[in-house]
């Protein structure tokens, strides 16, 4: 109460109070967690022992809303009005997968870093940073409320788009706790809402960008918002 009272008089004095961890880039808005050997070199079992037991730890507490995933299935129809095959990343319990299926009719898979996937249908064990060749070109959609997870935004971003078809889009959930402050060793990767668009525009190089935001239909009491950003690619 009291940070949030200061918070609160600080910005009322013109001041934004946020916090942000040693780790955070002031030239492109966003904080990274590094995983480290001693010897500087990225420790990639690290990571994903970290992400696994994570998973394992929250396997029973489901984040997404069916409402949100009945709502997006809408926009995708609208914008694709007859999707084969859609990805979802970082699902841990695959309810993704399965209530888009249900709206679209046609096959999602969903991956999941963690050895419980094999646990979930339509759910593989699979690292979201890197593809398989027989999706590059051929996803209509994809969606993660995990990008936070990624200890590499620009390749896991451009690695997403490269598997969309022309016409396909990419859907990041967004709420304050995929902001900066909510940086963790489980959740390496933190930007603010109004960052992402220069942030997507920073990686794709020209070749994708921000589409459009949306408003969630719905979110916890406990959120101050909830968006879904869409990417394409450009034409």
């Amino acid at each position: 109460m009291i940070k949030k009272l200061i918070k609160r008089v600080a910005l009322d004095h013109g001041y934004l109070i946020t916090k942000v961890t040693k780790n955070y880039d002031r030239e492109r808005g966003f904080t990274l967690f590094t995983y480290q050997r001693e010897d500087g070199t990225f420790d990639y079992e690290k990571y994903k022992s970290i992400q696994t037991k994570g998973n394992k730890d929250k396997l029973h507490n489901v984040w997404v809303q069916e409402e949100n995933i009945k709502f997006l299935a809408s926009y995708v129809k609208q914008k694709i009005p007859n999707p084969t095959f859609g990805l979802c990343h970082g699902t841990r319990r695959g309810n993704e997968q399965k209530w888009f299926s249900e709206a679209l009719g046609c096959h999602v898979l969903g991956t999941e870093i963690s050895d419980t996937a094999t646990q979930f249908p339509n759910t593989i064990q699979w690292d979201f940073h890197e593809v398989k060749p027989e999706w590059i070109g051929n996803v209509d959609f994809i969606y993660s409320n995990s990008f936070d997870h990624s200890f590499d935004p620009e390749k896991c971003i451009n690695a997403w788009m490269s598997c969309l078809k022309p016409n396909g889009v990419c859907i990041l959930e967004h709420s304050e706790g995929h902001g900066f402050g909510g940086v963790t060793e489980l959740d390496p990767f933190g930007a603010e809402l109004v960052h992402m668009p220069y942030l997507v525009a920073l990686w794709g190089k020209g070749k994708f960008g921000v589409r459009e935001i949306l408003d969630a239909p719905k979110r916890m009491d406990s959120m101050n918002y909830l968006k879904f950003l869409v990417l394409q690619k450009f034409q």
